[in-house]
């Protein structure tokens, strides 16, 4: 049976809490992105600072449904239909540039005694967090326009990307078996998308009157249907967020053109009001902090991987993106592309996990993601406003 430790679960809601309390106050001077403060006081409750949670089974549950949340909704605001063409393939091109430069980099602080796990290190490094941009951008109004549709696209490369190497390469051993495990997950997930799209015509009604009263049967399905593919994810041994990245997915093509404005608000009351805030809580308790303020080599890195991320994710952006974007929304398309933090934590996880990577090393990579979430943004903001 497994032991609930309440007083842990109520910190962990008091520090979402807080966290959306202190960001909706400070808002109006300062954009802090809410996920920056959700770590910060998780790692201030958490055991290596004032000790008043612990991680547990019930709460690692808990976590994993905000990670199959969060990337959820980074595949439901893939719209296909609007970023396929021009856009994916240039971010497409814009994400295998930064693997390569990002392997490059990995190379040789590996090769000078830096870092281990290069190899998670350079994924981890060719990362876009746009599932945590998306209420940036919705609230300065960049979502909807052309410099919106070209920064999802290189999101949706730098997020659909990393996952698949991870599912691949970095969660096992047996790359040609996973393939294959993956490719059976894929058909199964299309199985699903395609009975869930014939059938949207005929239950949409029904699922639309249910949205205000007691059964909230669309929100249910949902639901069912996240849940659904994070246990197949796991069962099968791929990665969680898979999972969730493909549902989100699939709801896109259910919803199609439908109007969704209060199912969606639902749901991200669902995700961004309770689940999501959890994973990224966690997070920062499970953050090392001791070992990254004992090592100066992790010390010295944090700055150094924070320039990487500039220069890894950035420098595409700025060269491909020529002829489309002018000068400022290039600059601003590399800052926000440059913004790193949900990957982050779940690669060096699995890193720490599989005992390849030195837990200084994921605390600085983690640190550098937050760093990134909370100055790139607002540079990006600051260039865009100005233009």
């Amino acid at each position: 049976m497994t032991v609930v430790d309440a007083a842990s679960f109520l910190v962990i809601i008091l520090c979402a809490g807080a966290a959306a309390a202190f960001t909706a106050v400070v808002a109006p001077r300062l954009v802090v992105p809410v996920v920056v403060v959700e770590l910060a006081l998780g790692i201030h409750v958490g055991p290596q600072v004032l000790d008043l949670a612990v991680v547990d089974h019930f709460t690692e549950f808990f976590a994993n449904l905000g990670l199959g949340m969060l990337f959820f909704f980074a595949g439901y605001e893939i719209d296909v239909e609007r970023i396929k063409g021009g856009p994916l393939r240039r971010a497409g091109l814009g994400w295998v540039i930064s693997l390569l430069l990002a392997h490059a980099a990995a190379g040789v602080l590996w090769l000078v005694g830096l870092v281990d796990a290069p190899v998670y290190v350079a994924c981890a490094m060719a990362t876009t967090a746009i599932g945590t941009l998306l209420p940036i951008l919705a609230d300065t109004g960049d979502l909807r326009t052309a410099f919106g549709t070209q920064l999802l696209a290189a999101g949706a490369a730098a997020e659909f990307g990393p996952i698949m190497l991870m599912t691949i390469f970095l969660s096992t051993d047996q790359p040609g078996h996973q393939v294959a495990i993956l490719i059976a997950f894929v058909l199964v997930s299309l199985l699903v998308g395609a009975v869930a799209v014939r059938s949207a015509g005929r239950t949409w009604p029904v699922l639309t009157r249910t949205l205000n009263s007691s059964s909230q049967l669309a929100v249910r399905l949902v639901v069912v249907m996240v849940i659904a593919l994070l246990a197949l994810a796991a069962e099968m041994g791929l990665e969680v967020l898979l999972g969730g990245f493909m549902s989100g997915l699939i709801f896109r093509q259910v919803v199609g053109r439908h109007d969704v404005e209060v199912l969606e608000s639902k749901l991200t009351a669902v995700g961004y009001g309770f689940l999501i805030p959890f994973f990224f809580v966690v997070s920062g308790m499970k953050f090392d902090l001791d070992a990254l303020l004992g090592s100066a080599t992790a010390l010295a890195l944090l700055p150094l991987f924070l320039a990487l991320f500039l220069a890894v994710r950035g420098l595409p952006a700025l060269v491909l993106y020529r002829g489309v974007l002018d000068g400022r929304a290039r600059r601003a398309l590399a800052l926000y592309s440059s913004t790193e933090l949900p990957l982050v934590v779940a690669i060096t996880a699995l890193a720490v996990d599989a005992g390849t990577m030195d837990p200084a090393i994921a605390a600085s990579l983690v640190g550098a993601g937050i760093v990134s979430t909370l100055g790139f943004p607002l540079l990006a903001m600051r260039l865009r406003a100005t233009a």
